[in-house]
Parts: C-alpha cells; structure tokens; sequence
C-alpha cells in the first residue's frame, strides 16, 4: 500500500510535511483533510488518529501522528540527505533544540496572530479587539527575535550552513500571517534574506504551490455555514487555544 499523508494545505505543519516530500520525491497519496469543513472529526479519520489532527501518516498498517515525528520518520525511511537531519550528533542537536523551542513561541505566536485577525472573527462574527492583536503583533515580533539572535545569528540557516528541517518548520509557521496581511519579514533584512535562501532551497515553484491556498484561505473561508454545529465546535476550540 502506498504512503498516505492526510493533509490540509492551510495548517503550517501540513505544509513542512508536504513541502518535505515532494522536494525529496517521496511519492505518496495525498489524503485531504479539511479543517474547517470539521473532516478531522469523522470516524475514518480517527481511525487514523485518535488526536483528530493534521497531518497524519498511514504507512502500510503504521500510522504516525504529529509533523516533527512524520518529518523525522521520513528522512530515515527514505534516507534523505543528510542536511535535512544531520546524523552528526551537534548538528543534529541544533535542529532538535529549534524544533524543541518553536511550538509555544513563533508557532503559537503566528498562528494566534493569523486567527485573530483572519478565522476567529469569521467563525464568531466578532472582530477581536484591537488590544488582543497589538499583544499577539509584539508576541510574535518578541519570537522572531529570538529567532534571529539566538538561532540564525550570523549563520546561512537555523543549523548551520545548509538548509535543515528547522528551517522547513520555521519558513511555514513565519508565511502564515501573511494570509491575514501581516508580514512579519516586513523592516527585517536579517530575516529576509534568510527567508530567500530557504525558499531557493526548497524551491519557488514547491515553495508557492504549498502556500497558495493558505494565502486565500481567509477569502475561500467567508462562505463557511458559522451556525453549523462542525463550525462552532472549531470556533469554541479555536478560543479556547488562543483567546
């Protein structure tokens, strides 16, 4: 049975995982799964994981949860080069401790800046107030810097001088705000160039197909049904993660 990724391309670790394959040419079956539309909660689904998220793995009768897990189980599989996770014990530890640090900081950050500004205010019909994004905009401008000091530095890529899964996971979390106006490269040469290096890396052509449909998800999104019981199960879940 071929690999099956379940994916939907407006989640960022979706997009690590689907960029990762296909610039490895890792063929497989690609599964949607939509978010909004509540897919995640049916019955089949869950029979692939119980954790009701995306992505998801189904190997033969394995299955994995989790992007940095299925990221890691994929270049090992497929014997990836090493770049992407190092075998080099210090180089590899650069990129775990990046992947260690990113979820409660520039993932948490930009993802709360893109539901308040983009999906919160459509799933409930109320605009968050001004006081909540200013505080999510200095959040996640606090995390970049971080990101640039602590990690970057002077360095070509977050690990080093080739590009790693560090940088894949980063590059997805750091686009997301742009589907909601907010450029956070915006007055950041650093970060910039950083940003250009990785995207000629992966590849302009992968790298924009995997983020076109994010970059209108807010426009694609207006029609959803906010009355339905699936939408107001995301939105009361969606609050609850970041309000």
């Amino acid at each position: 049975m071929a690999l099956q990724l379940y994916l939907d391309l407006n989640s960022q670790p979706c997009r690590s995982v689907y960029i990762f394959a296909k610039k490895n040419n890792i063929a497989f079956e690609f599964k949607s799964v939509s978010l909004t539309e509540g897919q995640q909660y049916s019955e089949e689904f869950e029979k692939v994981n119980l954790l009701k998220r995306v992505p998801a793995l189904k190997d033969g009768d394995f299955t994995l949860a989790e992007s940095v897990a299925i990221l890691k189980y994929l270049a090992g599989k497929y014997k990836t080069p090493d770049h992407w996770y190092p075998a080099d014990l210090q180089k590899r530890a650069r990129v775990d401790e990046y992947l260690a640090w990113q979820p409660t900081t520039i993932r948490f950050n930009a993802s709360r800046l893109y539901m308040f500004k983009g999906l919160l205010p459509l799933l409930t019909g109320q605009p968050i107030p001004a006081d909540k994004i200013d505080e999510a905009v200095s959040d996640l401008q606090a995390s970049i810097r971080s990101l640039e000091d602590k990690f970057l530095q002077d360095k070509p890529f977050i690990a080093g001088r080739e590009v790693s899964l560090a940088d894949l996971v980063a590059i997805v979390e750091l686009m997301q705000p742009l589907g909601v106006g907010f450029d956070p490269f915006k007055d950041r040469p650093k970060l910039s160039s950083w940003r250009d290096r990785v995207v000629a890396a992966l590849g302009k052509e992968l790298f924009d197909e995997a983020n076109e449909k994010m970059l209108k998800s807010v426009e694609n999104s207006s029609n959803l049904d906010v009355k339905s019981p699936t939408t107001q199960r995301l939105a009361i879940s969606l609050k609850k993660a970041y309000m």
